[in-house]
């Protein structure tokens, strides 16, 4: 097994994180921030091409740039990938093209809303970008009798969220948590709840996500809010209180990931904050904590989807369910060091007989714990209709 873990390597999402929609979603006009149009579903029987797996071996896979592992010893080698690729006869053209979710978003959607194929086999995406194309009919749904290992691996947490339930369109990629980091050295105290956050020995030294569908839901937690089912009124409520913080001065800005650097100075001493970021930083500076607030934290996922017209359908639910065998996982997991959503991984780097690897198995921002596990929700999306209102609160309220 290889795994890039001595030296920590730069993640994806601390690189290219998104900070806002800009000027692609603005071209993409109301559909890119979810109101949508008749126009663009997508019809269950509209949605199938015909399928050429059998007679044409390849697939085209679009991800994030630093998502899969590589070898340590030659980057252009991709371990867990060229397995596949060498079981079964598949040659897969993996590109790394995915910046932003709403960037991606607005490249594809015109061939999608128009019944056009995007030349791409499976997609990664965040979930809530995800639920737009679940709900505009995008994306097709996956035939479980080619994803055994999915059936039976995949994190009960994961199974089941509102905008696909029973997971019929997408399957995570990785998963991971949005809570709360801090310095517990400088800070001089332990941080246990989202309103600790609020303390006067905090102002001016805390930072909250700036992007809206990453930022709601721990602060609703907070609040006591069952997120898999919030309402308006709990999304007002925190717009108030965030304002209040933002008066005073108490809350030092809003940010992407740079956060990451804030943290690391020292200019910051608590923030909202994902969990795959923490495991990186910890490696450099053990005083860095990662909190599940007791009232609850978010569990999140990126998605694999099949986009509509797809010509290799078939040839991608293979690769998805490769990636569900439990000795695939972890050895992604080791690598990427994001919230595995394959359980049974835990078992087999335990059994490593690498030290750090094996490590890797106790640590509970790949594997959650059960009483971690017990305070995981994921938050229901924000559907189209209230986009709009509570984009524009939200973004007035943050500076974007």
């Amino acid at each position: 097994m290889r795994a890039n873990i001595t030296t920590p390597h730069v993640t994806r999402r601390s690189l290219l994180r998104a900070l806002g929609g800009g000027a692609t979603a603005a071209a993409v006009g109301a559909l890119a921030t979810g109101c949508g149009v008749p126009a663009a579903y997508v019809a269950p029987g509209d949605r199938a091409a015909q399928d050429l797996s059998t007679d044409d071996r390849r697939l085209t896979w679009a991800n994030w740039p630093l998502y899969i592992d590589v070898d340590d010893d030659d980057p252009g080698r991709r371990p867990t990938l060229d397995a596949f690729e060498k079981r079964t006869g598949i040659q897969v053209k993996y590109t790394e093209e995915i910046n932003d979710n709403d960037e991606f978003f607005g490249k594809i959607s015109p061939s999608l809303m128009n019944h056009q194929k995007t030349g791409r086999d499976l997609i990664v995406i965040s979930d809530w970008m995800c639920s737009r194309f679940v709900r505009l009919g995008w994306v097709q749904e996956m035939d479980r009798a080619h994803q055994p290992h999915v059936t039976r691996y995949l994190d009960p947490l994961l199974r089941s969220p509102a905008f696909d339930p029973g997971r019929k369109y997408t399957v995570p990629w990785q998963s991971g948590i949005t809570g709360i980091a801090y310095n517990k050295r400088k800070l001089g105290r332990e941080i246990r709840h989202v309103s600790d956050l609020w303390a006067a020995d905090l102002k001016g030294r805390v930072t909250l996500l700036s992007g809206l569908d990453e930022s709601f839901a721990l602060l609703m937690q907070g609040n006591g809010v069952d997120i898999t089912k919030w309402q308006a009124d709990d999304f007002h409520r925190v717009c108030d209180q965030v304002e209040k913080l933002v008066k005073s001065q108490h809350i030092r800005r809003f940010t992407g990931n740079d956060y990451i650097k804030d943290l690391s100075s020292g200019d910051v001493l608590a923030c909202q904050a994902y969990s795959g970021d923490i495991i990186q930083l910890q490696a450099d500076d053990p005083d860095i904590e990662f909190v599940v607030p007791e009232e609850g934290a978010e569990l999140w996922a990126e998605s694999l989807m099949i986009p509509n017209l797809a010509d290799h359908k078939a040839n991608a639910e293979k690769l998805i369910d490769h990636y569900y065998q439990p000795e695939i996982a972890a050895e992604l997991a080791a690598w990427v060091n994001y919230v595995c959503p394959v359980p049974a991984a835990r078992d087999i780097l335990a059994s490593a007989k690498d030290e750090e690897t094996a490590a890797l198995a106790e640590d509970p921002l790949i594997f959650p714990d059960d009483a971690m596990r017990s305070r995981l929700a994921i938050a229901r999306d924000i559907r189209s209709s209230e986009r709009t209102e509570f984009a524009k609160r939200w973004n007035a309220i943050a500076g974007l």
